[in-house]
């Protein structure tokens, strides 16, 4: 199986959307975030032609980002999993992988600083993050013998500017 982990586009500025009221989780992501994000999912599809399943953590700006790539890949259903959303151990995103049997490749929309200690435990099997993801920004693992933290394969990581570069 091949993961695909990216983090959400640039969203809404913290402090300014705390002044709605509304709760942090309803923060969307800006006009720009949502431009960006289409182009480079342009160039995501170029090195990624295929998705099996998209998940995404519950918060709106994350959501909003999975709509983005399910859009480009074709209308691809976008699944919500809890075990995304900011605060989950890498356990709990590992345990929900482990349930998707029968995917070639999986795509997670999340958040930092989570994403970046899940990746880099599913690398090297250590709870030492050395991997921090920016809005936008993706990488691709394998994991060429089961689903194991320690085990995958970095494929590549792509900031978010690479990637809208791709896209052309």
């Amino acid at each position: 199986m091949k993961l695909l982990i990216l983090r959400h586009a640039p969203a809404e500025d913290r402090e300014i959307f705390a002044t709605t009221g509304e709760p942090d989780e309803s923060r969307p992501l800006t006009d720009i975030g949502r431009k960006k994000m289409r182009k480079a999912t342009r160039g995501l599809h170029g090195v990624v032609p295929q998705i099996d399943l998209l998940a995404t953590s519950p918060l709106i700006r994350a959501a909003e980002t999975a709509r983005i790539i399910g859009d480009a890949y074709g209308g691809l259903t976008v699944a919500e999993a809890q075990e995304l959303a900011p605060g989950h151990a890498p356990e709990s995103v590992l345990s929900w992988l482990k349930t998707q049997k029968g995917h070639d490749t999986v795509a997670v929309v999340g958040h930092e600083p989570d994403l970046g200690h899940l990746v880099s435990w599913l690398l090297s099997g250590k709870k030492q993050p050395f991997i921090e993801l920016k809005k936008g920004a993706a990488c691709l693992i394998e994991f060429p013998n089961g689903i194991v933290q320690g085990k995958a394969i970095l494929i590549w990581a792509l900031a978010p500017s690479q990637l809208r570069a791709l896209g052309g």
